[in-house]
């Protein structure tokens, strides 16, 4: 068994961080929306709640509503995801850097995983297209426990790889992925390009916010990784 103080684990969050997915997210929600009667949420809100668990995020959107309620609108939004990616209307771009900064890290030695809000399906579809699925040793998704920002799937990763909290790093562009390093004990690394602006990350517990992909290994060593 590796030793876990030698093991470094860099978990990456998906959509905003990886991919930029917000539109096939939004477009999503207003059809689920559209389709029970509701007033499609604003875009913002929307991607601000992109991260959390899909019950969670709907809950957060419309607070007021009844459970039931709830339940079918996480339905419809599967079900008009699920219609675009047939319809081959899902385009969520890798951002730019990405594929060079994961060839670095693992050239450094670095185990690489994901956790995400997406379910498992929903993220193999995503890294498949880019074809870069088998880069990732760890897919943590919302399908296997709690969500962001519980801290659960980044212990997870951490138990799976065999690796300390001290050399674990989160690299997310929302709070949660914050507060979920924060109370997990392991560096935190903010994106400046996605859903969250940069204050709010560092509010959350953000120990360095890169504002491009080629930063992430330099800050990341600026943390002790």
């Amino acid at each position: 068994m590796r030793e876990p103080l030698k093991v470094r684990l860099a978990v990456f969050d998906c959509d905003g961080t990886l991919v930029d997915g917000q539109h096939s997210i939004i477009a999503s929600m207003s059809r689920a929306f559209a389709a029970h009667g509701l007033a499609a949420p604003a875009a913002d809100a929307v991607r601000h709640v992109v991260g959390l668990p899909l019950r969670e995020a709907i809950i957060r959107l419309l607070p007021d509503a009844a459970e039931a309620d709830h339940t079918r609108l996480e339905s419809g939004y599967v079900d008009a995801y699920s219609a675009l990616r047939r319809n081959g209307a899902i385009n969520d771009p890798l951002f730019p850097g990405a594929v060079e900064t994961l060839d670095a890290l693992d050239r450094a030695g670095w185990i690489l995983g994901i956790a995400t809000g997406k379910g498992r399906r929903g993220l193999l579809a995503t890294l498949d297209s880019h074809g870069i699925t088998g880069r990732f040793a760890i897919l943590q998704t919302s399908d296997l426990g709690p969500g962001k920002p519980n801290p659960d799937m980044l212990l997870n990763a951490m138990s799976e790889a065999g690796a300390a909290p001290a050399n674990t790093v989160m690299i997310g562009d929302t709070v949660y992925d914050m507060e979920m390093a924060r109370r997990a004990g392991t560096m935190a690394v903010g994106v400046a390009w996605g859903y969250h602006p940069e204050r709010e990350l560092r509010r959350a517990g953000a120990h360095a916010v890169a504002q491009s992909f080629a930063e992430i290994p330099e800050k990341i060593a600026d943390l002790g990784g």
